[in-house]
């Protein structure tokens, strides 16, 4: 069974996170929310309180199939500013695994610490203006390599779906669920 880990920074987006949550675990995968913080409680960028399933700093030492990172003005912010979100992210992508931001965590946790290495990516707004060492493109959702990333919230569906389909690497089954749930995808 595939293994997801979702960094939960202070003031994360809550729907991009719990929609891709929700999805992935629909599909039986299993997601493990990880707080990037002293505690398992964090608080989103719309003042909801969560508590995570860890912490990072109890599973930094594991490798998961996929690290999602939500976006949010704040959120992206304190995970591109922490050392071991930092750490999580180079090993996993040295490892081959997929490193999925959404929103303003492409440019601003991979493109803020050049670990876009030239590969392309969608993020939200005009952050990619800011971004030296990957190649923006303007779509819901884009692929390269071990890179999966997603342009916002309003693409969140699109984002969660496309990452089930890449891990359990059967876009039928995918499909099939977005049916389910009124999604057209």
């Amino acid at each position: 069974m595939a293994r997801v880990a979702v960094l939960l920074a202070p003031g994360f987006e809550e729907a991009e996170a719990i929609i891709t949550i929700d999805i992935l675990r629909r599909m039986h995968i299993e997601v493990e929310t990880l707080a990037c913080a002293e505690t398992r409680a964090v608080v989103s960028y719309h003042a909801i309180p969560m508590v995570a399933d860890s912490t990072l700093t109890e599973r930094k030492e594991r490798l998961y199939d996929a690290v999602v990172l939500p976006g949010g003005p704040q959120g992206s912010v304190n995970l591109a500013a922490n050392e071991e979100v930092i750490r999580f992210i180079m090993a996993h992508d040295e490892a081959g695994k997929l490193i999925c931001p959404i929103c303003s965590a492409a440019a601003r946790v991979l493109g803020g610490n050049q670990l876009l290495k030239g590969r392309r990516y969608v993020c939200s707004g005009d952050l990619w203006e800011t971004v030296q060492d990957g190649e923006y493109i303007d779509a819901p959702v884009v692929e390269d390599r071990n890179l999966l990333s997603g342009k916002g919230l309003g693409h969140a569906f699109d984002f969660a779906l496309t990452l089930a389909a890449r891990l359990l690497n059967d876009e039928a089954a995918v499909r099939e669920h977005a049916d389910h749930i009124y999604y057209a995808w």
